[in-house]
């Protein structure tokens, strides 16, 4: 087994969206970072695809303050107001930005294009360490200062020492499951279905969510004048929806989202996500921390996903550098946990409710759910609070969000 020449402030395991955002805002503060990937440097993480990705304000502010959102080489689409509505349900709920004193609640980045804004900031780190392609392979002991990492790349089987590891390897993670962290999962029997989509209509800055019985149809306003299209469907009707023509395909999203947008013209290759919900039982361990997907990986109804996981890896950022010393010091740990514990519950309960309520088919269901809309679109409050959500403001918000400065 090969050795590393020196102990890592930091190892992160994974070089996705939240696992690279990280390594971004430990850098701000001058740590000794590794970042172990799976994918070589001449490709793109998996990840990094053509799903577009709904970032609330608050991580707008945070991705503009790490210099990733300046490096978009295509731009992103605004979000000035969020139109919710139900099939076969009165009403609808319109949020607009303006009523709030905002120009947006948010931005849609194609993954694909933030992720090579986020390799084109890695690349300008001269400090980072990054050993790709590899894989993470076990732990080692558990010493008084750190923790021993055991990963694999083209030279062989090697051991890392951490201060602290980071758990950013997905819903999977393979750094979880070697902690010992259960979790829990749940599968919504639900397939989502991404596109570019063509309309009579150019967006103009509305995001839509349709919801159904068998799951929401989103509409989001991509900046090259397309729609950015989600669309859900039984998991048992994934396979036969992913081999209609183009034509069919068209018409079953036009029947369920309608014709807000007028006539769907066209749309580009599609590609399938099954949804489940994984809730790790704890955040941290010895010298170790979850983050993202590895720590809780949540319906996409709501775009919360990626906001709630950067949150995540900023608050422990936020943390690191305001208490400095050892980032992996057990109090450090057990504040980060605590921390997160409010916007973690109130997001999952969010996501995880909207599901249920939206696919429940109860003849009772439906004047609630009318109701719940009336009092969302009328109701000053109950109002703010949503936004709020939505713009990412919930529990203990790191100094990062709140401000692009």
């Amino acid at each position: 087994m090969n050795g590393s020449s020196r102990t890592h402030d930091v190892v992160i395991v994974g070089g996705g969206l939240v696992g690279a955002s990280l390594a971004l805002a430990l850098d701000r503060i001058g740590l000794d970072v590794a970042l172990v990937e799976a994918t070589p440097a001449d490709r793109m993480p998996a990840v990094f695809d053509e799903r577009n990705l709904s970032f609330s304000e608050a991580t707008v502010n945070a991705l503009n303050a790490l210099g990733v959102l300046q490096k978009l080489r295509s731009p992103a689409g605004a979000i000035a107001r969020i139109h919710v509505s139900r099939r076969g349900d009165f009403g609808r709920v319109l949020l607009e930005a303006a009523r709030h004193g905002r120009t947006e609640f948010g931005r849609v980045v194609v993954a694909r294009d933030f992720g090579e804004a986020l390799e084109a900031r890695l690349a300008e780190l001269g400090g980072l360490s990054r050993h790709r392609p590899a894989r993470f392979v076990g732990l080692g002991e558990v010493e008084a200062d750190a923790r021993r990492v055991r990963i694999a790349d083209a030279g062989g089987e090697r051991e890392l020492r951490a201060r602290l590891l980071v758990a950013a390897d997905g819903s999977d993670s393979a750094v979880r499951e070697s902690l010992g962290i259960a979790a829990d999962t749940h599968d919504y029997r639900q397939t989502l279905l991404v596109a570019r989509l063509r309309a009579q209509r150019a967006p103009d800055g509305t995001a839509y969510e349709r919801l159904t019985a068998d799951g929401p149809t989103a509409l989001l306003p991509r900046g090259d004048r397309h729609w950015g299209l989600v669309h859900a469907v039984r998991a048992d009707d994934a396979a036969a929806v992913m081999a209609l023509d183009e034509a069919a395909f068209l018409a079953r999203v036009q029947d369920a989202f309608g014709w807000r947008v007028g006539r769907l013209l066209g749309c580009g290759a599609r590609s399938a996500y099954p949804v489940r919900r994984v809730l790790a039982s704890r955040l941290v361990a010895p010298r170790a921390v979850l983050v993202g997907n590895a720590a809780q990986t949540v319906h996409p109804l709501g775009a919360q996903g990626f906001n709630l996981g950067l949150r995540d890896a900023l608050t422990l950022a936020e943390l690191i550098a305001t208490r400095g010393g050892d980032p992996g010091a057990p109090a450090l740990l057990a504040d980060h946990a605590r921390r997160r514990e409010e916007d973690r519950a109130r997001t999952v309960a969010f996501s995880d409710g909207l599901v249920r309520v939206s696919g429940n088919e109860s003849p009772l269901a439906s004047p609630l759910r009318s109701a719940g809309l009336w009092a969302l679109q009328r109701v000053p409050f109950v109002q703010a609070w949503l936004v709020g959500g939505a713009m990412g403001y919930r529990g203990d918000v790191p100094a990062l969000c709140r401000s692009a400065a």
